[in-house]
């Protein structure tokens, strides 16, 4: 069978990339009316929310990296199938029943492709810029898009509840039949035994110890990035409708955007900062944004949350373009695998824990008080971020100095 050239293929995963994520979104403009439909609480939709991240969580740590040993392609091919198969369900559904069984459906097949797809785009990049570029953009593109597209469904097309998926099955259909022609990166070493292979699928989270300091001085930076990403997608809406006053579902999806979309933005113009940098503008940006939108919320301003929106969401897309670029430096091509899928799972843990403490809360206390506790929370990740990047800094200037030092002594003596 013919394979496409490389170039073609790399950007053929982040568009797959991208509509998975699209996918992951669409059904966030639509909680508040499975709400109104199904009849269930604020906790109830952070549930419903959740399932998803404990079921793209659960496949992360098992078949996370089962890709570094079967190769990408069948990977991405079986997770592209399971997920057409959500959107099925999703157009069926008829209460919380099925809708939470559509979302663990998505959760499996999002959590089985996401890492596979991330080591992909990275085997496939032109640059190591460009690859760290994609592999940070394209989450943030997809939820943009999806956020809007969704919203816009439901507020102005006709089966509001159900088109959105229709239309995404369909283009995951067109992928599927696409991913058939990708060359494939990953060697194909295959398991040695039975017990090999229960191994490598039993849950775990480890990464290789060359890339473990790298890993956990960037944990704080991912927690902090993506529990905010949490917020958006799990009571974003309802924050919009009851809080904002913004009931146009279209305009709800906006919001959404405005914040996805502005991090997808500025990772792809972010690509000539050096790491660093990347991460020191990422949370300033990301600190300072979160209290704006701390501000909107007590001042129930809509155009004032968005402003706060955008700013957090460049913070979150330059946060994580250097964290991304930093560990697909760090990882050898054999490991990226399990690598990425450790970044997925820490990232979507982070995504859906405080998400549904704040649903819980949500219904006790109510939305406005929860939101502003949860930007506190952002802000002391983002606190506990930064000093982990400068102990970091400092310990590599501690490392430089003495490898300077090793290479004059040596020197002296030669």
């Amino acid at each position: 069978m013919p394979r496409l050239p490389r170039p073609v293929a790399f950007w053929l995963v982040a568009v797959t990339t991208a509509t998975v994520l699209l996918s992951s979104a669409a059904p966030s403009p639509l909680y508040p009316v499975y709400q109104q439909v199904f009849g269930f609480s604020a906790f109830t939709l952070t549930v419903v929310f959740a399932v998803y991240v404990i079921a793209l969580v659960g496949t992360l740590l098992t078949v996370g990296s089962i890709s570094d040993h079967i190769g990408r392609r069948p990977v991405l091919a079986a997770s592209i199938v399971l997920l057409i198969v959500a959107m099925v369900v999703f157009v069926e559904a008829d209460g919380t029943g099925m809708l939470l069984t559509a979302r663990i459906l998505q959760g499996l097949a999002t959590g089985a492709l996401t890492g596979t797809a991330s080591a992909a785009l990275v085997d496939l990049a032109p640059t190591p810029h460009v690859g760290s570029m994609i592999t940070t953009a394209t989450p943030p593109l997809g939820l943009a898009t999806g956020s809007v597209l969704a919203g816009v469904l439901v507020q102005y097309a006709p089966l509001p509840r159900e088109l959105v998926y229709i239309v995404v099955g369909t283009a995951l259909a067109v992928m599927l039949v696409a991913v058939a022609f990708l060359p494939e990166t990953s060697p194909l070493h295959g398991f040695d035994s039975r017990r090999h292979l229960a191994t490598t699928l039993a849950p775990s989270m480890s990464v290789p110890g060359e890339v473990r300091s790298t890993f956990l001085a960037a944990a704080p930076a991912m927690a902090a990035t993506w529990a905010l990403g949490g917020l958006y997608l799990s009571l974003g809406s309802s924050i919009a409708a009851k809080v904002l006053g913004v009931t146009n579902h279209a305009a709800a999806g906006a919001i959404l955007c405005s914040f996805f979309g502005s991090a997808a933005t500025a990772a792809a113009f972010g690509t000539r900062l050096p790491s660093r940098v990347a991460i020191a503008l990422g949370y300033g940006a990301l600190g300072a944004g979160v209290l704006v939108t701390m501000a909107a919320t007590l001042l129930t301003s809509a155009p004032l949350y968005v402003a706060g929106s955008v700013i957090a969401g460049i913070g979150f897309g330059t946060t994580l373009l250097g964290v991304m670029t930093t560990m697909a430096t760090a990882t050898a091509p054999s490991d990226r695998g399990r690598v990425f899928a450790a970044v997925f799972a820490l990232s979507y843990t982070a995504f859906s824990v405080p998400a549904v403490v704040a649903g819980l809360l949500a219904t006790h206390v109510g939305l406005t008080p929860t939101a502003v506790g949860y930007a506190l929370f952002i802000v002391g990740l983002v606190v506990i971020a930064a000093a982990a990047a400068v102990l970091t800094g400092r310990r590599a200037g501690a490392d430089e100095t003495a490898e300077d030092v090793e290479t004059e002594l040596a020197e002296c003596a030669a």
